[in-house]
């Protein structure tokens, strides 16, 4: 394995485990939306090591999150609110404190991308397995 791959390779690591981390307090502090942060572990340890990866997915408390989304079934009603509510929320509080038009216009437009796309995905069924 060269030293470009190993590099890239403990860099997903590392990224995959901080978003494992943020994930969790995402669970009791409101303001960080636990899924994303769950699937983007997923992703990066996908690549980088199928025993974290494997260890994710299969996890009592944090799998269900995961395996969810990958498998078609949905994002939960409430995880669609409050990512999108605070998401608006921090978008508004961020175009409030930063003055330059272009920082803003970037900011909403990415907010306005990122609720299509939430609103896009599936809605878990009331009564699944939901986290």
């Amino acid at each position: 394995m060269g030293n470009r791959s190993l590099l890239l390779r403990y860099t997903l690591l590392a990224i995959g485990w901080l978003s494992v981390a943020l994930g969790v307090i995402g669970i009791f502090l409101p303001v960080l939306p636990t899924t994303p942060f769950l699937l983007l572990a997923a992703a990066c340890f996908t690549r980088s090591s199928p025993r974290f990866y494997h260890w994710l997915v299969q996890h009592p408390h944090l799998g269900p999150w995961v395996r969810d989304y990958l498998g078609g079934n949905g994002i939960p009603l409430k995880g669609k609110v409050y990512a999108i509510g605070l998401m608006w929320l921090s978008i508004g509080f961020s175009c409030y404190l930063v003055p330059s038009p272009w920082a803003r216009g970037f900011m909403l437009t990415s907010a306005v991308l990122v609720t299509l796309y939430i609103l896009r995905q599936k809605t878990l069924a009331v009564g699944a397995a939901e986290p």
